[in-house]
């Protein structure tokens, strides 16, 4: 069985078909689409490009997608060159059936075949094929969108091969970076059984307590530590009339009258899907945005009661209030369900419905509670699975509570926790053990590639901590700093950490990987409060020491005589690229979305990461440091001599952090030139600190050496002014306020190496000194001071 596959065909190029297709060419793979016609195909392509949030990596992903048509024998013989082909078309099963026995005579002879349904019988649609096909087929069912969705669903018949199915997981996992759950051929799975199940619980609480979606959305997002797009405005986003497929379909498979009655879709919701009020593709579900007579645009919502639009609305709940202030989800859901308002009351009712019904589903959809939890988690974005809450609740507690309010549950799983361990999971010699149907506790099956970093936290793995930050042994002498201050912002006890890592590293260990458990972002940056309090109380000392201290800690860490490995994952921003800018290699997720951003706030790049933006422009191009280049105006790259134009080198790094541009994925940070091309892409974001921590000892076993320091050459006075020009160009457009304007000058004051003819060759300390220097004269601005107030109290810029 391969482990990658060389070439795959995907049938449909409908939403799910075309997005499975694109987050393959992600990964480099060649991709055949097919669909009725040649010129479907390419309006799907042009869709991919266009879609918010982008499906593609980058644009020229997209060229690894070809077209192809169902209608074209030609086309079809394509088919064998594909080492699986998948189908994502209609969820109807006789369409599906049809398409299989269509291609099955073109179908590569040992391939692997599988097709993408939420919910239909795979077994009925494998039907279709021949025997031998048959055994090479399965489900695979991924979750929309597929390139941010962690969860596959993995669906074999009783004639699959089980070859073909560990070849799919290895697959799926290590080059999809997909978390994959084993699921049994039933009705919607295990994601969509208790995912959609508790969505109709959800509807029909919310008309028993007379509240509508917004208020819904209001206790059931992060406040039960589930995303922020909560309840409605995901449905929005699923399709109304994906919902309404997935409940029928259950409500038609399913025998037991009350299960029936439960997946009945509400009233309300199917008008919406014959008014065709489908949700953001139709531009109106539960929400709607609507402009304004004065031009500005509101998103109303939905009355279930009377199927008319109003204004959002506020609920008031004292819980609600409690539990924003709490850091932790699992101490936020605990707050909200101890309490007797209309929030608390509303979040348990939907709660135990949800958590009774995985535990009656437990044996006929999985066979362990470990499987639903992962499903749960990855497929929905809950901050844990049903039975994992239900554990962090306390067990019993939960378990006596359901049964006060008549709530039915197996007689084995009551044993299990009243008689029993008590819990759901359990640890044994060093293992994980769930509870399984009929009261067994089974091993969780544990990935090889995954570092469990909260459980070394837990054991004696810890060489030091400070309130910020921790050393941790990963094991084969390499030391993990995880760091863990409030919203992931780099502080005081973050760059103390570095330094005592670097002092560590140096003395008894082979390397040092920097990243975090916490998710799901590595970095917003430097500590916006601390630096504005200190500036309004006029510490300029203390805010030169700061920015000093983080300055050196960085560059600690690009000359340790151990390699340093940062893994970055999510908004990785300002500090937080310097500190990755610094390291001698990347490991980062594919989703990280990194950049410079520090002129939202009106300051520019303190922590080195203007420095190393300009280092990382000219480092490869020996023309630069052997004087061999040019530097004239315009966009030429060299000049009629053919050589270099360091201008327009500097004139990139210029643009790239005035307009704080941020890359929206990590092979976009490559191109942007945030990562160099010897650094790696990990897509299974389970697997980060592994890589990072291989690719330590890689680095060790090569004979690591660090960088040699090299004098730069700067574009001095007179580039200073083409980098200002093109900033009052911006301003005299109306793209940039005066205070951008200031912000820009001291920017391009710094890339051009300050009040220096060009030419002239600095060191990086040189560097450090002006950012610094800018930095520290930005900060006593009014204005700045204004933009960190704003950001710090709506997470948003504001351009004054």
């Amino acid at each position: 069985m391969p482990k990658v596959f060389r070439r795959v065909a995907v049938l449909g190029a409908g939403t799910m078909g075309s997005q499975i297709a694109a987050h393959l060419a992600n990964q480099g793979i060649p991709v055949d689409l097919f669909d009725l016609s040649r010129e479907l195909v390419e309006k799907a392509r042009q869709r991919l490009a266009e879609l918010k949030p982008s499906p593609i990596y980058t644009r020229d992903v997209l060229d690894l997608i070809s077209p192809a048509s169902f209608q074209d024998e030609g086309d079809l013989a394509r088919l064998r060159d594909a080492e699986w082909v998948v189908e994502a078309v209609l969820e109807q099963l006789p369409v599906k059936q049809q398409l299989w026995q269509r291609v099955a005579p073109f179908l590569r002879p040992g391939g692997i075949y599988s097709t993408n349904t939420s919910g239909l019988s795979i077994r009925a649609i494998a039907s279709a094929l021949p025997e031998e096909a048959r055994r090479r087929f399965l489900g695979t069912h991924f979750f929309n969108p597929p390139r941010y969705l962690h969860l596959l669903e993995l669906i074999p018949t009783p004639e699959t091969d089980p070859a073909v199915v560990e070849a799919m997981r290895d697959f799926a996992t290590r080059i999809l970076g997909k978390g994959v759950v084993l699921a049994k051929d039933t009705p919607n799975f295990i994601a969509n059984r208790i995912g959609c199940y508790g969505l109709m619980v959800t509807g029909r609480a919310m008309q028993e307590f007379g509240l509508g979606p917004d208020e819904v959305d209001e206790i059931t997002g992060e406040n039960m530590g589930r995303p922020k797009s909560a309840t409605f405005r995901t449905l929005d986003v699923v399709g109304i009339d994906v919902m309404k497929d997935v409940a029928d379909n259950t409500r038609a498979a399913v025998q037991d009258p009350e299960e029936q009655a439960a997946f009945t879709l509400p009233e309300f919701m199917r008008q919406l899907v014959e008014r065709g009020w489908t949700g953001e593709k139709a531009g109106q579900g539960f929400y709607k945005r609507v402009k304004q007579p004065d031009g500005s645009r509101e998103i109303l919502v939905l009355d279930p009661a009377t199927m008319e639009y109003r204004s959002r609305r506020r609920l008031n709940a004292p819980s609600l209030q409690a539990v924003r202030a709490i850091e932790d989800p699992l101490q936020r859901i605990k707050t909200l369900l101890a309490a007797d308002d209309v929030a608390g009351r509303f979040a348990w009712e939907i709660t135990r419905r949800s958590l009774a019904y995985a535990a009656n589903k437990l044996g006929e959809i999985a066979d362990d509670v470990a499987s639903i939890d992962r499903a749960i988690k990855w497929g929905f974005g809950w901050n844990a699975g049903p039975f994992e809450l239900w554990d962090a609740l306390g067990a019993a507690a939960v378990l006596e509570r359901m049964e006060r309010d008549g709530e039915r549950l197996p007689g084995w799983l009551v044993e299990a926790i009243k008689n029993g361990p008590g819990r759901f999971y359990v640890e044994q010699d060093g293992r994980t053990l769930a509870l399984a149907a009929g009261g067994e506790y089974v091993p969780v099956e544990a990935d090889p590639r995954s570092i469990d970093v909260p459980a070394l936290l837990k054991g004696n793995r810890v060489v030091d901590r400070n309130t910020g930050a921790t050393l941790v042994d990963l094991g084969d002498e390499v030391l993990l700093l995880d760091f863990h201050g409030p919203k992931q912002a780099i502080g005081p006890d973050f760059i103390q950490m570095v330094e005592k890592a670097v002092a560590e590293v140096e003395a008894n260990w082979r390397g040092l990987v920097i990243s975090s458990h916490v998710k799901p972002n590595f970095s917003v940056g430097a500590n916006l409060m601390l630096m504005l309090l200190a500036a309004q109380m006029g510490e300029w000392d203390e805010i030169d020491a700061m920015v000093r201290r983080f300055q050196y800690a960085n560059m600690k860490l690009k000359y340790a005589a151990r390699p340093v490995v940062v893994a970055p994952y999510g908004i990785t921003v300002g500090g937080g690229c310097e500190v990755a800018l610094h390291g001698a290699q990347v490991v980062a997720s594919a989703e990280t979305y990194i950049g410079l951003v520090e002129v939202g706030a009106g300051v520019i790049p303190g922590g080195g990461g203007t420095k190393e933006m300009l280092l990382r422009a000219i480092e490869n191009v020996p023309e630069v440091f052997s004087g061999k280049y040019a530097q004239t105006p315009g966009p030429a790259t060299t000049d009629v001599m053919g050589r270099v134009n360091l201008q327009v080198l500097v004139n990139r790094v210029f643009e790239l952090i005035a307009t704080a541009r941020v890359a929206l994925s990590a092979a976009e940070a490559r191109q942007l030139g945030f990562f160099r091309n010897t650094d790696r892409i990990v897509t299974n974001p389970d697997h980060l600190i592994y890589e990072a921590k291989q690719a330590v000892l890689a680095l060790d076993d090569a004979g690591y050496r660090p960088p040699v320091r090299r004098r730069i050459p700067v574009v001095g006075d007179s580039g200073r002014a083409l980098l200002e020009l093109a900033a009052i160009s911006m301003h005299w457009s109306g793209y940039a306020s005066e205070h951008d304007l200031k912000v820009a000058r001291k920017l391009a004051h710094v890339l051009a190496g300050g009040d220096v003819p060009p030419g002239t060759e600095v060191d990086e300390e040189y560097l450090l000194d002006l950012e610094r220097e800018a930095f520290l004269s930005l900060v006593g601005e009014p204005k700045t001071q204004a933009r960190m107030q704003h950001l710090l109290k709506t997470g948003k810029p504001l351009r004054n």
